[in-house]
């Protein structure tokens, strides 16, 4: 299985102690140059930074279709990294995004391309039984800020007959 990663989901599982679980579902995560600067270069010293510059099953690829991203760039809206990890992911033939940012999921999704986010993520590994209490890492990503709705994570925990309260 490819798969291509924006910031987001590195950051994020590298703020709940979660980052290592991410190759046991999908092993080799592929990352563009920008999604690598973002995330080891102008997050140094932040949560996710020294685990993936260190990470040898994260695969830092620089993205081909340098002019079509910077017209991506100039025109969609969204963030280099976001625009980037599609373009890589299209490149690659991905079978799947990883992004949490809603417009920037729909424009992947419009591009053809499979996305899931750190919730889907953390299903995925509650589901293989990689990750044993999902009620917990719900709690511990809205403590750290992770912006997402409390219904969205009742609906999530309802899959498995759990509750958030």
């Amino acid at each position: 299985m490819k798969v291509v990663s924006d910031a987001s989901p590195i950051i994020t599982f590298a703020r709940i102690g979660c980052l290592d679980l991410l190759p046991k579902v999908y092993g080799r995560i592929y990352i563009s140059t920008e999604v690598y600067n973002e995330v080891v270069v102008a997050g140094a010293g932040l949560p996710g930074a020294m685990q993936a510059a260190q990470a040898d099953w994260i695969d830092a690829t620089p993205v081909q279709n340098t002019e079509g991203l910077a017209l991506a760039i100039a025109n969609i809206g969204l963030g280099a990294g976001e625009l980037s990890a599609v373009v890589l992911a299209t490149e690659l033939s991905a079978d799947l995004v990883l992004i949490d940012e809603e417009q920037a999921r729909r424009y992947a999704a419009a591009q053809g391309l499979n996305v899931t986010g750190c919730i889907g993520i953390l299903e995925s590994l509650y589901r293989r039984g990689d990750l044993t209490d999902l009620r917990g890492t719900y709690i511990h990503l809205l403590a750290q800020k992770f912006r997402i709705d409390i219904p969205t994570l009742q609906h999530s925990l309802a899959k498995f007959k759990l509750s958030l309260l």
